[in-house]
């Protein structure tokens, strides 16, 4: 099905396939995959080259397009580029509590493990034989969409005709323990930027720690706002303009009363905006087995925090925020999670994920790759972008401090620009 539509300087093309949920089972069970075609007004009618965009996460919708700006600028000069929603995001069969509510817990463990990189690369080959059968097409991966990438040249490299990577070069071997290892370290690092860059943070945050470690809270949602959840703000310190987005809204959280200090009400409105566990459950359910191969993640995060006693609140005690880190409890705390609790329990047993990077095939690659790696990255470890970097053949990578790991939304334009030069070996402007 394609519907058609125009936005500013934009010509939209809307499509909708239908997919194996299991591309390698004889069930006919399907599902729908949606994607957003856009070209410029200018060249609408011209036959140009497709390049794919693979959305960070997992479990994340593409970008909604508005105007003719940012990366999508660059790309539309000489691409029809395709917003790909991953299955079980945005209009792509959506995964939440209602749509898996009459299923059992081994049931949506089971149909949760067919949402991962493996089935989004089959999806997007699918999609490829209907729109570009007959030439492969660019991709370009933010984030996730970078481990996506990876797999898209392991698995069908004669899919790709240049890839395209921003904040997204995992490690090709390494364990989610390892991971979190190295993230938490970030963590830190990023808890300390934020602290000396606004002096005043540590006394509200710590007011605000030991109120809701005192009293009982509950967000407009009509959850408890915890300790706990309250550290998970700390997953924005690490985005372009993340930290001043927490710092504006930790300045209003406690306000003088008739009866003493109390909590702004438009605080615990604005609180839930901060987090995306609620609305995007794949993330919390998913995101430990993008590091797993064959191997359990068994709830790596959870589990390595206890190699760093400072993130554990005490009274009195000063509080950091935590990362991009899924924890056990979130599932007994946030409503939209909490009837998926046994599912996320199975899952994180899961200890038969698919191989889905082949050294072998990557070391020997063809298909030309240019990748941003951001050295002050939250999320994406540097140290193990470089070690990967060194394992893919035809790679090139431009090693920037310029930005956060969602550099690509605040000046995308210049990177894809970068990106494309590096990759056709111009000159770096």
């Amino acid at each position: 099905m394609i519907i058609s539509q125009t936005l500013k300087d934009i010509v939209v093309q809307k499509h909708t396939f239908s997919v194996p949920l299991d591309y390698l089972s004889n069930s006919s069970q399907q599902i729908s995959v949606f994607a957003r075609e856009i070209v410029s007004v200018a060249n609408q009618h011209k036959a140009l080259p497709y390049l794919v965009f693979f959305q960070g996460g997992p479990g994340f919708g593409a970008a909604r397009p508005v105007t003719n700006s940012g990366w999508i600028k660059r790309a539309l000069q000489e691409y029809r580029v395709l917003l790909l929603d991953q299955r079980g995001t945005g209009l792509s069969t959506p995964v939440n509590a209602v749509s898996l509510s009459h299923l059992t817990a081994n049931q949506q463990a089971e149909y949760l493990s067919h949402f991962c990189a493996d089935n989004i690369i089959r999806d997007a080959e699918f999609i490829r034989t209907k729109l570009s059968a007959n030439q492969p097409w660019s991709i370009l991966g933010q984030s996730f969409g970078g481990f996506c990438v990876l797999h898209y040249l392991s698995a069908a490299p004669q899919g790709v005709k240049e890839a395209y990577i921003t904040g997204g070069i995992p490690s090709l071997t390494r364990s989610a323990d390892e991971v979190y290892q190295a993230t938490y370290q970030r963590v830190l690092a990023k808890n300390a930027d934020f602290f000396t860059r606004f002096t005043d943070a540590r006394t509200l945050v710590d007011h605000i720690a030991q109120y809701l470690y005192e009293h009982k809270v509950y967000l407009a949602t009509g959850e408890q706002l915890t300790v706990e959840m309250f550290q998970l703000l700390g997953i924005n310190l690490g985005m372009e303009q993340g930290p001043e987005a927490v710092y504006y809204l930790l300045e209003q959280a406690l306000i003088e009363t008739s009866h003493g200090i109390d909590v702004n009400p438009l605080f615990l409105h604005q609180f839930s905006q901060f987090l995306d566990y609620n609305t995007n459950p794949i993330f919390a359910l998913l995101h430990e087995s993008i590091y797993c191969q064959q191997t359990a993640s068994k709830w790596a995060a959870h589990r390595v925090r206890d190699n760093y006693p400072e993130f554990h609140y005490q009274p009195e005690q000063p509080l950091l925020f935590t990362g991009e880190m899924i924890y056990p409890w979130m599932f007994n705390q946030f409503d939209a999670l909490k009837p998926l609790t046994a599912a996320a329990e199975l899952i994180a047993s899961k200890n038969d994920w698919p191989k889905l990077y082949d050294l072998h095939q990557l070391a020997n690659n063809s298909v030309p790759i240019a990748a941003a790696i951001y050295s002050e990255d939250m999320y994406v470890e540097m140290q193990y972008s470089l070690e990967t970097a060194r394992q893919v053949g035809n790679l090139k990578y431009w090693l920037t401090s310029e930005y956060e790991h969602n550099g690509i939304r605040i000046d995308g334009e210049h990177i894809l620009d970068k990106l494309i030069s590096l990759n056709r070996g111009h000159c770096l402007r």
